[in-house]
């Protein structure tokens, strides 16, 4: 049985696309007693709760992770967070790089205090592959809040709120996913945009991630950074897949993107271990009494996880598939 059941649990940047998905999921699966909404866009609340209706269990909550009084509020009697909430466009990043460490590190910061100072149990952050060796503002702050989590289990010792990271790939399903954009410009007869036809990517449907989330609540017990085994693809199958046959023009990698994404960096391997559908990533320091678990595999010492070294491929066949479903 999920530790959420019967729990009141609160959603950071819950009207994104996986916010809504988890909403999905939460309601339908995981019998939660309250679930709160928080962000900070009128017309997205409006139009989730247009797709939501009436469910007594809602609660929306119109506020900014830059308002620690707004989070205290939201937090309140809140047993579980899933953080959620960021600025995630790579070159606005580095237009604007100090709007990204306002809401993705400061931001951050507001949410582990909250949590801490209002009691919730169990804080599972969101963070993404380009934390993992970043080389963009927005990696760079990712990578910030992903120790910062771990960190403050430090000194939340004395307290109950236990907090832990989930890092994966580019989800199949989501708003920034390349997908209906392609299908739209096959649909009009242009070409699809590449930026190199070398490039890979890992690959997570949505209802995946929901489920990678969630279940981190159950096996978690704080300073956990958790990684979900799964494949890559390459960029030329998946355009493939979307649009077979259609043409391709290549435009040059964009700034701050990388050929190849990476979500365990080579240093951190020696802190790997391997859990059934999982990695987890060990904290440097556990002074508040992390133990790993004891069932677990080493991951290789000195080899990365990369999309481009990974031993699990879709190809064009299991990509149509998936995206059939979506």
């Amino acid at each position: 049985m999920s530790v959420l059941k019967n729990s009141s649990v609160l959603i950071t940047g819950g009207t994104g696309s996986l916010g809504k998905a988890l909403t999905r999921e939460l309601l339908a699966h995981h019998d939660v007693a309250r679930l709160v909404i928080l962000s900070r866009d009128e017309l997205k609340q409006f139009e989730m709760r247009q797709q939501f209706g009436d469910d007594p269990r809602l609660r929306w909550f119109l506020g900014d992770i830059r308002d620690i009084a707004r989070l205290r509020r939201a937090m309140h009697g809140v047993d579980y967070v899933i953080h959620a909430a960021a600025l995630k466009q790579v070159d606005t990043a580095e237009y604007n790089p100090f709007e990204f460490v306002e809401t993705n590190v400061k931001g951050s910061q507001n949410v582990i205090e909250a949590a801490i100072d209002s009691g919730v149990r169990r804080v599972v952050a969101l963070s993404t592959d380009k934390a993992s060796s970043p080389i963009n503002l927005y990696g760079a702050t990712k990578l910030a809040a992903d120790r910062m989590f771990i960190a403050s289990n430090h000194y939340a010792a004395a307290y109950p709120t236990r907090f832990a990271v989930v890092r994966y790939g580019n989800v199949s399903g989501s708003r920034g996913s390349i997908v209906p954009k392609w299908r739209q410009m096959a649909r009009d007869g242009v070409p699809l945009p590449i930026t190199d036809r070398r490039m890979t990517r890992f690959w997570i449907t949505l209802p995946q991630a929901v489920q990678f989330v969630l279940s981190s609540f159950d096996v978690m017990s704080g300073g956990e950074l958790y990684v979900p085994r799964i494949p890559s693809v390459r960029i030329t199958d998946l355009a493939e897949a979307v649009a077979p046959g259609a043409e391709i023009v290549e435009i040059g990698i964009r700034p701050g993107e990388k050929l190849h994404e990476e979500m365990i960096a080579e240093d951190d391997a020696r802190r790997t271990l391997i859990l059934g559908d999982r990695f987890l990533v060990q904290p440097h320091l556990s002074g508040w009494g992390y133990r790993a678990p004891d069932a677990a595999d080493s991951f290789p010492e000195g080899v990365s996880y990369r999309s481009d070294r990974n031993d699990r491929w879709l190809d064009v066949a299991e990509l149509r598939t998936i995206l059939a479903e979506d």
